[in-house]
C-alpha cells in the first residue's frame, strides 16, 4: 500500500444507502416490556433495540393496526 493516497481528483457523489440507514429516537417504553425483549435477546443473541426494531418492522410491513377499546 502507499503512504499516501492522493484524492483531490475524486468526484464526490451522495451515499445511495442514506435510506437504509436507521434514525435514532428516544422512545418511553415500561419496563416489563424492556425486560420482555431483553430475554428474548438473551435466548436468541440478537441485541434487544434489533428484536424491537424487526418487531415493528413486521407490524409496518403487514400493516398491523392496534385494535383497541377503552372501558367507559
Amino acid at each position: 500500500m502507499r503512504d499516501h493516497y492522493d484524492f483531490s481528483k475524486m468526484k464526490g457523489r451522495k451515499n445511495p444507502y442514506i435510506k437504509y440507514l436507521k434514525q435514532p429516537v428516544t422512545m418511553r417504553l415500561d419496563r416489563d416490556t424492556i425486560a420482555y425483549f431483553k430475554s428474548m435477546s438473551d435466548e436468541t443473541g440478537i441485541p434487544y433495540q434489533s428484536l424491537i426494531n424487526l418487531y415493528l418492522r413486521d407490524c409496518a410491513v403487514n400493516h398491523r393496526k392496534l385494535e383497541m377499546k377503552w372501558a367507559s
